[in-house]
């Protein structure tokens, strides 16, 4: 049986942040550093368009209409770092162009023991939409989660 038949384990991913900055915003860092838990809303879904032919009367004939992309939310347990908040605060305060391209890698064991990308999606154009602290609460015992929300312009599966 073939490999490319077996289902993929979803827990082993990685993410990149590659600055992509649109003319005319700041200088270019990477917004992002250590690693996510979670990513969920890798999700695109298009409109059809039906129109009504003549003669036609079976119904209408279906094309392709407009895409639009899910939010993908990121969650991280909370760590020193700060650059999630900054890159979020970095666009409300004006830098609209400030922009990345996300990867988001699947990972799978490999023969010689390490692991290989077995799949790789990339959202084109992201910007950050809501960063959510992590909650604190005195009591609890919990790692705390931090959350951004990016929209996008694009997403597409690479080689």
């Amino acid at each position: 049986m073939s490999g490319d038949l077996w289902p993929l384990h979803t827990f082993r991913f990685e993410l990149t942040f590659q600055p992509e900055p649109l003319s005319g915003s700041g200088p270019e860092e990477a917004p992002v550093d250590g690693a996510f838990s979670e990513c969920t809303g890798l999700e695109a879904t298009m409109e059809p368009k039906a129109i009504r032919v003549g003669g036609h009367n079976l119904g209408a004939v279906q094309r392709a209409g407009p895409v639009s992309f899910g939010t993908v939310v990121l969650k991280r347990g909370l760590s020193s770092g700060e650059r999630l908040a900054r890159w979020f605060m970095r666009v409300t305060d004006g830098d609209y162009g400030y922009r990345c391209t996300v990867r988001i890698r699947l990972k799978a064991p490999s023969e010689n023991g390490g692991t290989q990308t077995v799949l790789t999606y990339k959202l084109e154009r992201a910007m950050p939409v809501k960063f959510k602290a992590a909650d604190f609460n005195a009591r609890a015992t919990d790692v705390g989660i931090e959350e951004l929300h990016l929209v996008h312009e694009g997403l597409s599966l690479e080689d």
